[in-house]
């Protein structure tokens, strides 16, 4: 019988003839190289696509807690309020003379007067550079050109969300004649003790 160039084949060996000398060559079953490489890539992109949504995601949780912690803070301040016919004071020792929790006693009154349990701070710690995102100020009656029959106010506020422009939408907003804190913050509120 005559050789051929391909003289027998099998699903798993093909004789190959080459110049009179036959030759096994096993064909392996599994992925080259290329392929390999475009799985690869393709895993790459849809992980990318997975982790930025991710983390979308982690922002608008962040702000949320941000927005829940604002609203606690609220309504510690009515509390202390409703006690004592006043606002606490600032204590001064934040960031530009306002109370933050950067330097650990944000609101400390309403915390040894059990309206709030802990200290609240920002989920991202050290954000602003130590100037916390919570702030808070009482100012005296009258001050920035506010009624001073409406008594002394507070000013509250997030300095920053990570998903919303400045202002926020839900934003109350707080000014007076001669200071609009908005511009100051992405959220903000303030209250008049009369």
């Amino acid at each position: 019988m005559a050789k051929s160039i391909i003289d027998i084949v099998k699903i798993d060996e093909v004789a190959v003839s080459l110049g009179g000398r036959s030759k096994s060559v096993i064909m392996e079953k599994g992925f080259t190289l290329i392929e390999l490489l475009v799985v690869i890539s393709i895993i790459s992109l849809l992980s990318s696509v997975v982790f930025s949504s991710l983390n979308g995601a982690r922002l608008k949780a962040r702000d949320t807690k941000r927005l829940a912690d604002i609203r606690q803070f609220q309504i510690a301040l009515d509390l202390y309020y409703d006690k004592y016919g006043f606002y606490p004071s600032s204590d001064g020792a934040g960031c530009g003379g306002w109370d933050t929790p950067g330097n650990g006693t944000f609101i400390t009154p309403l915390v040894t007067e059990g309206f709030l349990t802990r200290h609240l701070t920002d989920p991202v710690a050290g954000k602003d550079g130590g100037c916390s995102n919570f702030q808070y100020y009482r100012y005296t009656a009258g001050e920035y050109g506010c009624p001073a029959t409406r008594g002394a106010y507070y000013v509250l506020m997030i300095t920053d969300l990570e998903t919303s422009g400045n202002p926020a939408p839900t934003s109350p907003g707080w000014n007076c004649p001669l200071r609009n804190w908005q511009p100051e913050s992405d959220w903000v509120t303030g209250k008049f003790e009369n």
